[in-house]
């Protein structure tokens, strides 16, 4: 019995489709889809960043600062996430659930690669407020303030915090945390001042990220790409075995671009 070869397209919207069924960061950051090059080429991008400016001012007082907008010029390296696939004909003829399950982990392995790098480009954000006592609605309400938008009623933000932080905020906040039907997501467990909550679990205790979906763009190299190494191209060792091999891969770059939509709200040590 010959071994069954797989449509790459068909491959590859599986691998897809796996981005699709979890919290995928791709939904809270900018998706620039004009990414050109290779792995280790440099891109430059123009990273925005504001100074804080907010103070706490009494009768006759006025601000003896301001906000402050630049930007300066960053060199990121594109990078190449990459996984191989292994299996012998004779695997994929016992049972043939092994070519669609090791694809289907092929796709959350590299889902989990890229949300991760998303993820810590968000927790790159220079804006903060520090030394906090809770996680109040006050929290959220200064840490809007920082942002660099005119209408705060009207901001589309979010932010991620890890579980033990959502306990907290939940006994903290009570009646005042809202539930919007509308951004019903996994991991979306409620809104305080516009601002939508959602849990991710290796979020750093005590440090919660407020943000807005320009503030990080993910440059992308088209879609995922996947190869398989069939009989008519592998080694002769390897056909000799009856080894296939598919490879998963994509080519992206993952920045902070608008420091001035993000603000790390952070508990007193």
């Amino acid at each position: 019995m010959p071994n069954t070869v797989y449509d790459n397209f068909f491959l590859a919207n599986e691998v897809e489709d796996q981005f699709n069924s979890h919290l995928d960061l791709m939904q809270f950051c900018t998706v620039d889809n004009t990414l050109e090059g290779v792995a280790g080429m440099k891109k430059v991008i123009n990273v925005y960043s504001a100074t804080n400016g907010t103070e706490k001012l009494t009768i006759g007082q006025g601000n003896s600062k301001s906000i402050e907008v630049g930007h300066t010029s960053k060199e990121y390296e594109i990078l190449l996430a990459q996984n191989r696939f292994d299996y012998y004909d004779e695997e994929e003829m016992k049972d043939p659930m092994t070519v669609p399950v090791g694809m289907k982990h092929a796709g959350t392995d590299m889902f989990n690669t890229v949300n991760d790098d998303i993820f810590a480009a968000f927790k790159s954000a220079t804006l903060s407020v520090p030394d906090l006592t809770a996680f109040n609605f006050d929290a959220f309400v200064d840490g809007q303030a920082l942002l660099n938008v005119e209408d705060v009623e009207g901001l589309n933000s979010f932010a991620f915090c890890c579980n033990e932080d959502m306990a907290s905020i939940r006994k903290t906040l009570k009646d005042s945390l809202q539930y919007v039907e509308s951004f019903a997501r996994r991991g979306y467990v409620g809104t305080v001042g516009g601002t939508n909550l959602y849990v991710k679990k290796n979020a750093t205790p005590g440090e919660i990220i407020l943000s807005t979906k320009e503030a990080v763009t993910c440059f992308v190299k088209k879609g995922v790409e996947v190869e398989q190494v069939t009989k008519n191209v592998r080694s002769e060792e390897a056909a000799n075995k009856r080894l296939n091999s598919i490879f998963t891969r994509k080519y992206y770059v993952c920045a902070l671009t608008d420091a001035t939509k993000a603000v790390k709200l952070t508990l007193a040590a």
